[in-house]
C-alpha cells in the first residue's frame, strides 16, 4: 500500500487508486475516477418532503446536485455537518451526485490482489454496500460500491 499525494502516478491496471473518507469511524474508499471534485457542505438548500437520505440541493457552477447523507444511507444515525465534513462529488451515469462525508481522508494505492471480499460481519452497516476491503497499515478500507448506496437510497 501506498499513500499518494499526486494525482499524476501511474497506477498500473493491478492497482485501485482510493479516494478514502470516513463515515461514522469507518474508513470508506471510493475509485478515485469517480471522484469529480471535493467541496465543502456549505450551502445546501433543504428540500420540503425529500426522503431523509437527502440533505438537499446545491449549485454547483449552474447545475443542480442533489446531496446525499451516506450516513443515512448506510443506515447509520443522520450526523451533524462540521468544518470537517465534505461533499464527493460524483458523477453517476450522467448525473452529479454530492455525498455529504463526515471527513476526508488520504488517496491511496492499493494492489487489486490486496482486496478482499467484505466479511459478514463487517459491521452493522449491510455488506452489500462494499465490492471488497482492504488493510491498510493500522486501519481497513472498505470499497464502497457506489452503484449499490445510491440504488438502495432511490
Amino acid at each position: 500500500m501506498t499513500t499518494e499525494t499526486s494525482s499524476a502516478t501511474f497506477v498500473d491496471s493491478r492497482s485501485l487508486r482510493l479516494a478514502t473518507f470516513y463515515v461514522g469511524d469507518m474508513l470508506l474508499g471510493l475509485e478515485i475516477d469517480q471522484v469529480q471534485e471535493i467541496n465543502r457542505c456549505l450551502d445546501v438548500t433543504t428540500v420540503p418532503h425529500a426522503p431523509n437520505w437527502v440533505r438537499g440541493v446545491i449549485n454547483l457552477r449552474g447545475d443542480v446536485v442533489t446531496v446525499i447523507d451516506l450516513r443515512t444511507v448506510l443506515g447509520l444515525e443522520r450526523g451533524t455537518v462540521t468544518k470537517d465534513s465534505r461533499n464527493l462529488i460524483v458523477n453517476l451515469s450522467g448525473e452529479l451526485v454530492g455525498l455529504c462525508v463526515d471527513r476526508i481522508a488520504d488517496i491511496i494505492t492499493v494492489a487489486k490482489d490486496d482486496v478482499i471480499p467484505p466479511p459478514s460481519n463487517i459491521s452493522v452497516v449491510d455488506q452489500k454496500f462494499f465490492s471488497g476491503v482492504a488493510t491498510i497499515e493500522q486501519d481497513i478500507v472498505a470499497v464502497l460500491n457506489l452503484n449499490e448506496a445510491l440504488e438502495t437510497s432511490n
